[in-house]
């Protein structure tokens, strides 16, 4: 049998985990490579998410702290689906991908990883990329690491910028 190598993983299981809420942290800075902050919108910011279920996957989060979409004013729910299509846009011009699954895990129940603060999940998906390995052993393969997504989609996103792609939310025009 071949062993998986899955360092990213260890860190999780092992590691101490810190008091506060892990999306604010990650803005609490200006080290958005290091965090995988991938674009800083007005009221939310699109992320790799640290344990992804395979690469590319992102998070859609609002920079305001609250557990459910029903506590967010309507220009952060639209900013999120902007933010949404664009994470799409990326995923698409840098990896390909033949589908996407999004969604939002509101509670512990629905299975929220962080349940105190919302956020929506991108996950782009291809033709047999859940095997097997899933099903049989709950281990997942990544072919990349997640600095590697980050590089390829940080790219994706500056030539997006570069054709000149706009969005509008309902207060004014904003280009990401």
């Amino acid at each position: 049998m071949d062993p998986i190598w899955t360092p990213w993983r260890m860190e999780y299981i092992m590691g101490q985990k810190q008091p506060g809420c892990a999306f604010c942290d990650k803005l609490s800075g200006e080290l958005d490579e290091a965090e995988h902050v991938l674009l800083r919108g007005q009221a939310a910011f699109i992320t790799l998410n640290r344990y992804p279920y395979t690469n590319g996957h992102l998070l859609i989060v609002p920079y305001l702290h609250t557990p459910s979409l029903e506590h967010l004013p309507v220009e952060t729910l639209t900013e999120m689906m902007l933010l949404v299509n664009r994470g799409i846009a990326a995923l698409r011009l840098a990896m390909r991908p033949q589908g996407f699954n999004i969604g939002v895990n509101l509670g512990k129940a629905a299975g929220a990883g962080i349940e105190d603060h919302v956020h929506m999940h991108v996950v782009p998906r291809w033709y047999g990329d859940t095997s097997f390995m899933s099903t049989i052993s709950s281990t997942r393969t990544l072919p990349e690491t997640l600095d590697q997504s980050y590089q390829r989609l940080r790219n994706a996103l500056d030539a997006l910028n570069d054709q000149g792609a706009e969005y509008r939310t309902q207060q004014s025009e904003v280009l990401y």
